[in-house]
């Protein structure tokens, strides 16, 4: 028999393992990068970004222009590697000295003040490695270094980084920035321009020449000096470039601006991930569909075109309602005149698209659509007796409506005297479990007055044909590296809010909002199907909006001027915001056919008058109400149509009880 094994050994052979599966898991991982270094030999690639239909739509970076090493300025390329890497071209892709220097300065410091990155390294992490401070990464960033070095020469290094490098706005690689600040080619830079753009990469952002003209001229000196101190220049010529002040052209946009909007956000949704940096041969899978795209981008500009009021600004999100998915998205009027995304930056008020959250949360404390609100011409504030919601001037005061009439017809007292019955912290719950956050708790909440996105608005809306869950947009789907391995992977994420069943009641009502409300305009512009959406306009008509959905498809549009001011005279949602929705929701209808909603179980469907809302008589025209559990279904007949003899004798008999029960109920009270 062998002896028992001791602790120690146990211990060293759990230490060999591990060894051996670190050993393994490395060279596989060495073998990897070395494959993807290897690549680098024939030139970079680019990260590309897919539609939903699977094809390449754009590259993450299509101003870049990559030109080989002769055709960038000497002098530029000295600058560079004076003030970035003076030891370049005799360190084996780390520096010893610099990295010495640098953790001297940090202790002596206490704080990270100096970095001892190489440019080989500086590349290693703009083409692999996020911009994560991890030692982790410092690891993968030294050893894929190491591998640069070993299979590309210093010229070839030069040359990928220099084209690879971010220079600020948005401007990667000296080619296009050189295009961008002096209209010139890069073999064309002088030695003022060429210290200049150098003297960016220490801060992009921060020494726009756009946006901070002195803080890179200064830069540009310390680049002249170093270049000085390392023998590229003479003092001569450094005093002749210090008395020059580069000539910085305005910035120029990109030529091709199509769906410039939904590019920027999906861009930005990436480097949200994964820094500024441009890996290649990388893959973004999106969500969106480009021929929707297309569409929402005509329908934008048609609309603003029959508007014509100068400075008028718009802007659409749709989303899918069954995952989050981001199908198209614009940002404004003209993005070569404005680049800020009003679709996902630009917060207004909702007016009475708003209301819809109200009528949602009323649903979920007992109410039906069909519950009665009374009282309706002394709805105030309680902390301010004298403020009232105002009326719509096109519609008589009415004392009392059910709330499917109420929604219909936008009714401002209603929604307002909703809220207060409800109360307002049921209304914020939902609205900020939908994602629509930081809202005011004041009477005027259900009337609109908190401020949103269209983007957060339409996500809140998914709630309706979603059947109760809302669902967080999403833009990206997943990542692929130049190895085809999934780096991101984005899963749809829905979160309930409201029951089914509430859901679906919403659903009927914002149905018929759009077939006899204020929203029956779409149905004049010929789109067709089962349809639901809410008008919205604010104060002084400053804001028109009209957020509708099929069971396909959540669509938003916004349209104001971006320092809010009043659109025109009754420029309300219904003629200013919906006519752009018609329009994209006809374009897109065999991309996205309404189907009818499913009808939840747990409903009991019921025949109503559809002017009454009470039990039909012969007269009536008549519609199917749903009732969930606990909901009170109406028992009393039309009082409206006359209808048989029979039905208005049982209505009399009805009318006689109801009146009695209430002397009674009085007499006890």
């Amino acid at each position: 028999m062998f002896p028992p094994r001791r602790a120690a050994d146990w211990a060293a052979l759990s230490l060999i393992g591990a060894l051996v599966v670190a050993g393994g898991w490395s060279a596989i991982w060495l073998s990897r990068y070395s494959l993807a270094v290897h690549r680098l030999t024939r030139g970079v690639g680019d990260t590309v970004f897919y539609g939903a239909d699977g094809r390449p739509w754009f590259r993450l970076d299509e101003q870049r222009r990559d030109v080989p090493l002769g055709n960038i300025a000497e002098n530029f390329q000295h600058a560079v590697v004076a003030i970035e890497d003076r030891r370049f071209y005799r360190h084996p892709g780390l520096d010893p000295i610099g990295i010495a220097r640098a953790l001297y300065r940090d202790v002596r410091e206490g704080a990270a003040v100096e970095g001892g990155s190489t440019l080989t390294q500086q590349l290693a992490r703009t083409l692999f490695l996020s911009n994560a401070r991890t030692y982790g990464r410092k690891v993968k960033e030294a050893a894929i270094t190491l591998l640069i070095e070993a299979q590309l020469t210093k010229p070839q290094i030069l040359e990928l980084y220099l084209n690879r490098v971010y220079l600020s706005a948005g401007v990667y690689g000296v080619e296009a920035m050189s295009q961008h600040l002096f209209r010139k080619p890069a073999r064309s830079l002088t030695l003022a321009e060429s210290a200049f753009i150098a003297g960016l990469l220490k801060a992009p952002s921060a020494l726009s020449p756009w946006s901070n003209y002195d803080g890179a001229l200064g830069r540009s000196r310390l680049v002249l000096a170093a270049m000085r101190e390392q023998g590229f220049i003479t003092p001569n010529q450094e005093s002749a470039a210090r008395a020059v002040r580069p000539r910085v052209q305005a910035y120029r946009l990109p030529v091709d601006i199509h769906a410039a909007w939904a590019k920027d956000y999906l861009r930005q949704q990436f480097r949200n991930e994964f820094g500024g940096d441009h890996p290649p041969d990388w893959q973004v899978h999106t969500t969106f569909k480009p021929d929707l795209q297309d569409a929402a981008e005509r329908a934008v500009a048609s609309g603003l075109r029959r508007l014509n009021r100068r400075g008028l600004e718009a802007a659409l999100v749709a989303i899918d309602p069954s995952t989050g998915d981001l199908l198209a998205l614009v940002g404004g009027a003209d993005y070569t005149v404005s680049t800020f995304n009003r679709a996902t930056r630009g917060r207004r008020q909702p007016g009475s698209t708003f209301k819809p959250l109200v009528y949602a949360a009323a649903l979920e404390n007992g109410y039906s659509p069909v519950s009665v609100l009374t009282d309706l011409t002394k709805v105030s504030a309680p902390e301010d007796p004298d403020w009232a919601p105002a009326a719509s001037p096109s519609r008589q005061p009415v004392d009392a409506l059910t709330l499917r009439a109420a929604l219909l017809e936008s009714n401002n007292a209603a929604a307002v005297g909703l809220q207060q019955h409800v109360g307002s912290r049921a209304v914020l719950r939902l609205a900020g479990d939908a994602g629509l956050r930081g809202l005011p708790d004041v009477p005027s909440l259900a009337l609109g007055t908190g401020l949103v996105t269209p983007l957060d608005l339409a996500a809140a809306y998914t709630m309706f044909p979603g059947g109760g869950q809302v669902v967080r947009p999403r833009g990206l789907v997943s990542v692929l590296d130049a190895n085809g391995e999934e780096v991101l992977n984005r899963p749809i994420e829905r979160a309930r809010v409201i029951s089914s069943e509430s859901a679906f009641q919403m659903v009927t009502m914002l149905r018929d909002v759009v077939d006899r409300g204020t929203g029956s305009s779409v149905r004049a512009l010929g789109v067709q199907g089962p349809l639901g959406g809410k008008t919205g306009t604010t104060d002084e008509y400053r804001d028109a909006w009209f957020v509708g959905f099929s069971n396909a498809v959540v669509v938003g549009v916004w349209v104001g001027f971006d320092q809010p001011a009043p659109i025109g005279r009754d420029a309300y949602g219904a003629r200013i915001a919906l006519p752009i929705w018609a329009d994209f929701m006809k374009r897109v209808a065999r991309e996205t056919p309404p189907r009818e909603f499913a009808v939840p179980r747990g409903l009991e469907p019921v025949e109503l008058c559809n002017v009454s809302y009470a039990r039909p008589v012969d007269e009536c025209t008549v519609y199917t109400e749903y009732f969930k559990e606990g909901d009170v279904v109406p028992s009393q007949l039309c009082s409206i149509h006359r209808g048989t003899l029979k039905q208005r004798a049982m209505r009399a008999v009805g009318g006689f009880l109801r009146s009695l029960g209430a002397k009674i109920g009085g007499i006890f009270d």
